[in-house]
């Protein structure tokens, strides 16, 4: 336990994402925030620091044969994956919701005044979410796979137009970090996705939506930040020894 200590939460998931289920138990944000260690995060939401290190070791030795370790993976692949898993998955979800938010707006709004709320920030977030995934797309994860060739095959690593890969990377994690907040905001407002009493159907499964794509959100940003993130930056490094 005394190993962990001297880890961030962010590097502690990164190596057993099993973990991340003690971190969302306690609202503890482990993909935005993940640079944080154990007695940060537990003074600051008034935890025991060793009764939370004691949760975190007896989940890492669950046996789960579907977990995937993800700090194994060779980048490309990482970013294929981010790619086609999160990114599409994102695309797909907006409009759903969308059409969803803008009905209970219709109906319910006036009886629930937050859910115009609601829906703003959500409109706000997949609009910054689909100019952050493309710039992902046409500028972080090409370089990542320009490295890997690189290393491959023995190249010289190719100047790139945006100087290191760290100064994309900035931006990306600061976008991360927007989008948490936002989310945070939904959640408090919703009520930790908690419809009302008078809640109908279409309300309970927007409010299921809107989880869903908050933690596929946390996973998307971890996958970068805590893995594929700090391994590009390690990769360059190596390269321009």
């Amino acid at each position: 336990m005394e190993n962990l200590m001297t880890k961030n939460i962010g590097e502690i998931v990164a190596e057993n994402y099993r973990t991340a289920q003690v971190f969302k138990n306690h609202k503890i944000d482990f993909c935005c925030k993940g640079n944080r260690s154990i007695v940060e995060v537990a003074e600051k939401n008034k935890l025991d620091a060793n009764l939370l290190l004691q949760e975190i070791e007896t989940v890492k030795h669950q046996t789960n044969d579907g977990n995937i370790d993800f700090k194994t993976w060779p980048l490309d692949l990482l970013a294929d994956y981010i790619e086609k898993k999160h990114h599409r998955y994102v695309e797909a979800q907006i409009p759903i919701l969308n059409q969803y938010l803008a009905k209970l707006c219709r109906v319910h709004g006036d009886r629930h005044p937050e859910l115009y709320e609601i829906t703003e920030h959500f409109n706000k977030s997949a609009g910054e979410l689909a100019m952050h995934m493309k710039k992902e797309e046409l500028i972080v994860f090409p370089a990542v796979r320009k490295m890997i060739q690189s290393k491959q095959y023995g190249n010289a690593l190719a100047e790139q137009h945006f100087g290191t890969i760290q100064n994309p990377i900035q931006m990306m994690m600061m976008e991360h970090e927007n989008e948490g907040d936002r989310f945070r905001l939904i959640e408090e407002l919703s009520n930790n996705y908690n419809p009302p009493a008078d809640a109908c159907n279409t309300y309970r499964v927007t409010f299921s939506l809107l989880q869903e794509f908050e933690e596929d959100l946390h996973r998307h940003i971890h996958l970068e930040n805590n893995i594929l993130f700090p391994k590009a930056i390690a990769l360059e490094k190596e390269l321009s020894a």
